[in-house]
């Protein structure tokens, strides 16, 4: 498998990333999954997906500073980097080029 191939779940959770910026941490990113893409996943996948996502050198994480809000704890907070960026621009592509080579081709909306 080469790295720079995004799995749907952490293509979905690299997007949701790039769209919650500073606030883009484990439960953010799950309740983001559930608003915007209908999607119910453990924290613990959340949290899998995430460091696999880093492994591939496609997130980079950081600790907050600790909040009263949170009684204390501090949220590690992920921002996607170039090869992030790269990944998902390469995916995204491919979709475009997949979809373009069937112009007729209907969802059953008829």
């Amino acid at each position: 498998m080469e790295k720079e191939h995004l799995g749907e779940l952490e293509e979905l959770i690299l997007l949701l990333v790039v769209m919650l910026k500073e606030e883009a941490y484990g439960f953010a990113i799950r309740k983001a999954l559930k608003d915007q893409a209908n999607r119910t996943v453990t924290i613990g996948a959340v949290h899998g997906t995430v460091n696999r996502l880093e492994k591939k050198g496609f997130v980079e994480s950081d600790m907050s500073d600790a909040t009263e809000v949170r009684g204390g704890r501090r949220k590690r907070i992920f921002t996607v980097t170039a090869s992030g960026k790269k990944a998902l621009q390469k995916s995204q592509e491919l979709k475009v080029s997949l979809w373009t080579q069937i112009p007729e081709f209907s969802l059953g909306n008829q």
